[in-house]
C-alpha cells in the first residue's frame, strides 16, 4: 500500500524532545527559507501522531523552522505510528548524512541511539557492548553513518564534558581526540581546567589530555597540576603573534577566511620588507 502525503498545520506540529540536532537560523537556514518561498516544501516531513493531539517532527525540524520563516502555514508530511524508541533510531539516522554535523550532535545522537536499540533488544543494562543479533549495539548505532562501534564509544564519550567544554569542541578549540580524554576527567576537574585554559588562552594537547586523566584516575589532579600541565613549554611550541579576527577584518572583502586574511598579511609584510630594504640601501 502506498505512503499518503497529508499537509499538517505547522501549529500542529512539535519539535521531537532532546532532539540532539539544532536549529541554528543562519546562511544554510536561510538559502531553505527562499527556496521554500520559491518552490514550497518539496522533501515532505517524517513526522508521528501523538495520543494528546498533533505530531512530532522525526525528520523536518529545520524544514518547518525554514516554512514558518518563510510565512508558510502547513507543510506537507508522512505521517507514520511509531514506538518512541523507533522514532529515536529515526531521527537519528535521518540526520547523520546532513553536510555539517557538530561533534556535540553525534555524541548525543549515538548515546540517544545506542540507548534506544538496547531498550528495544530488552536488555537495557549498563554494559555498552551489549550484543545485538550477530552485531554489538554500538555498531549498529555506527552502520548508516559508517562508523565502526569503537568511534560510536569515543563521541559518546564526549557527552561526559560540560557544557562550556563541549562548545569548545564543537568550535574547534579542542580536537576530538585530546576531548575524549578529557571526558574522563570529574565534574570540579574540567571545571578547573576550564578556568585554566581561559586564564592562559590555551587548550590541551593529547599528549597533556592523557596525562591529566592519567593523574585524574590516580586521584591527584588538582588545580595546581592542570596548570603546571597547561603552562609548560610544548616540545614543537613557537612564539606566535595572535591577532583577533574581529579587530582586522574590516581590512578586508567581505567573505575573506581567516586563511586568506593570513596570506595578505604575509604578503603586505614581504611588500613592505623589500620596501625598507630599498631604502636602506638608496641611503647608502
Amino acid at each position: 500500500m502506498k505512503e499518503s502525503i497529508i499537509n499538517i498545520p505547522l501549529v500542529d506540529l512539535h519539535p521531537f524532545p532532546e532532539n540532539p540536532y539544532k536549529v541554528v537560523d543562519n546562511e544554510e537556514l536561510q538559502a531553505m527559507v527562499d527556496s521554500i518561498r520559491d518552490y514550497g516544501v518539496i522533501s515532505p516531513l517524517v513526522v508521528r501522531p501523538l495520543e494528546t493531539g498533533g505530531y512530532e517532527i522525526i525528520s523536518g525540524h529545520r524544514r518547518r523552522a525554514a516554512a514558518q520563516k518563510a510565512g508558510i502555514d502547513s507543510v506537507p508530511a508522512f505521517a507514520r505510528k511509531m514506538d518512541r524508541d523507533t522514532a529515536i533510531i529515526a531521527l537519528v539516522d535521518s540526520n547523520l548524512h546532513r553536510e555539517h554535523v557538530l561533534p556535540s550532535e553525534k555524541a548525543h545522537a549515538y548515546k540517544m541511539k545506542l540507548d534506544a536499540i538496547k531498550r528495544k533488544a530488552g536488555r537495557p543494562g549498563k554494559n555498552s557492548r551489549q550484543v545485538v543479533g550477530n552485531f554489538e549495539s554500538a555498531d549498529i548505532v555506527g552502520f548508516e553513518a559508517s562508523e565502526s562501534g569503537r568511534q560510536v564509544q569515543r563521541y559518546i564519550r564526549l557527552t561526559e564534558l560540560s557544557p562550556q567544554i563541549l562548545q569548545m569542541v564543537d568550535d574547534g578549540k579542542i580536537a576530538f581526540s585530546p576531548a575524549v580524554e578529557l571526558s574522563f576527567l570529574a565534574e570540579k576537574e574540567q571545571a578547573d581546567l576550564l578556568v585554566t585554559m581561559e586564564s592562559e588562552e590555551a587548550t590541551p594537547s593529547l599528549a597533556q589530555a592523557q596525562r591529566m586523566k592519567k593523574l585524574s584516575a590516580d586521584g591527584k589532579l588538582d588545580m595546581d597540576a592542570i596548570f603546571a600541565i597547561m603552562t609548560e613549554e610544548k616540545p614543537n611550541q613557537k612564539e606566535q603573534i595572535k591577532l583577533k579576527a574581529d579587530n582586522i577584518r574590516n581590512f578586508f572583502p567581505k567573505g575573506y577566511t581567516a586563511r586568506q586574511m593570513e596570506d595578505t598579511i604575509l604578503k603586505l609584510l614581504a611588500d613592505w620588507q623589500r620596501k625598507r630594504e630599498q631604502k636602506n640601501r638608496d641611503a647608502r
